[in-house]
């Protein structure tokens, strides 16, 4: 088998994440790397090929590759390269030949999705075939969810070298999300999933368990009533804390991690999303807001008036307005201990700066995890379409140099 042109091919370089990803790849991933930016248009590209060549004169520069979204061009793409880094979207839309293409011919492939109705169709239709032709396809290494899949990791590696146990459970929240706010492109994908996905299913999606690699465990604490109806609760060491607008998409990354390595998390393993409020009456309605909002975009009439009010795809919060954006995760770990008192740890996920440039960075330090330890990831993944977590303890030790700090740290009580 012939080795391949290129190191890595980012799609999409154009778009509002992908313009942020190629900064990172030339301002931080060795000068000798081989890679292209790939996108319909070479006249769109030339213009962020010049941009890229500015920061950095001293590396290797891109190569600019024109390709149609189409089998055979992405087949020819995905021959071309190790990984391709895929930043087109919607998802839904465009990217299922792209995930088809490297699945077929054994090429690495990254995302920042949070589609979740999306992710499971592609497990559905591609996971057995990039398993047995060796393709690592990880989406949603992005904003969603990879910050939470990588803390939910750390807390559980914690619990297994410490106290050589599984981990029970974990509950996570956003303790502080300060964001200048959303692209036009994850705003568009919003809208647009509720334009192509009938309501059953998109409940069928709801399930934390959906892109789950085996049954979830029987025996999962059921919620209240009142938390059921005010999605409020109060949890030990974390606070009030809500239900949280992306919680599902991490929930079902986690337990999708959790399933594929159940060796490391163990069998009984599961995971809670939520977000921090400062009480009750808070928590309360910021529930009641997520759910009228899910109502109101079920209506057609509702989702083409917000397009009127939204970000075009590819523009987004300009550097100045996101100077200030921070991102902060908690979470608290148990033990799977037969003891009235299992052992709990407490883990944090921090990053100061624009969510985008995060996410530019997390799928972009991703590929190089792959790049650099490719038998090691394959062994711990078994391929297919796997998860962040699956990059271990590599991707903790990347994240941390580049601004991502994942701690974790036992209580003494």
């Amino acid at each position: 088998m012939s080795t391949p042109q290129y190191d890595m091919v980012l799609l999409g370089p154009t778009g509002y994440t992908g313009r942020f990803c190629a900064e990172h790849i030339v301002k931080n991933h060795p000068t000798g790397l081989k890679w292209a930016i790939a996108g319909r248009s070479a006249a769109k590209m030339e213009p962020i090929a010049q941009e890229l060549k500015k920061l950095n004169q001293d590396r290797v520069q891109p190569d600019v590759l024109v390709v149609q979204l189409n089998p055979a061009e992405l087949n020819e793409l995905a021959k071309k390269t190790k990984i391709i880094i895929n930043c087109v979207g919607p998802y839904h839309l465009y990217s299922t030949p792209v995930v088809e293409a490297c699945a077929t011919n054994g090429t690495h492939y990254l995302d920042v999705t949070g589609e979740t109705p999306w992710i499971r169709e592609m497990i559905e239709k591609y996971h057995e075939t990039a398993k047995s032709n060796g393709a690592i396809i990880i989406p949603s290494v992005g904003v969603e969810s990879a910050p939470a899949d990588m803390l939910a990791w750390a807390l559980v590696k914690r619990i297994r070298s410490d106290y050589s146990s599984g981990t029970r459970s974990i509950d996570s929240c956003i303790k502080e999300l300060k964001s200048s706010g959303a692209s036009g492109g994850t705003l568009a994908t919003i809208l647009g999933i509720f334009d192509s996905l009938p309501i059953s299913e998109l409940l069928k999606s709801a399930n934390p368990f959906s892109l789950a690699a085996s049954a979830p465990p029987k025996d999962i604490p059921g919620d209240s009533i009142l938390q059921k109806l005010l999605g409020v609760r109060s949890i030990s060491d974390l606070g009030t804390v809500t239900t949280s607008p992306n919680g599902l998409a991490d929930m079902t990354i986690v337990h999708r991690s959790s399933t594929l390595m159940p060796e490391f998390y163990g069998k009984r393993f599961f995971f809670h999303q939520f977000l921090h409020v400062r009480n009750t009456f808070i928590g309360a309605l910021v529930h009641v807001a997520c759910v009228f909002a899910l109502g109101f975009l079920m209506i057609p009439p509702v989702r083409w008036v917000l397009r009127k009010f939204i970000f075009a795809p590819g523009q987004g919060p300009t550097r100045q307005a996101s100077r200030n954006d921070r991102l902060e995760y908690h979470a608290v770990a148990t033990a799977d201990q037969d003891v009235p008192s299992p052992r709990r740890v407490f883990g944090t996920v921090t990053y100061e700066g624009s969510m985008y440039v995060l996410t530019g960075l997390l799928i972009s330090e991703a590929a190089m995890v792959i790049l650099q330890e490719e038998e090691k990831v394959k062994k711990t993944s078994r391929c297919g379409i796997v998860t962040p977590a699956t990059l271990g303890q590599d991707y903790v030790d990347r994240l941390s140099k580049v601004g991502v700090n994942i701690d974790t740290r036992v209580f003494q009580y």
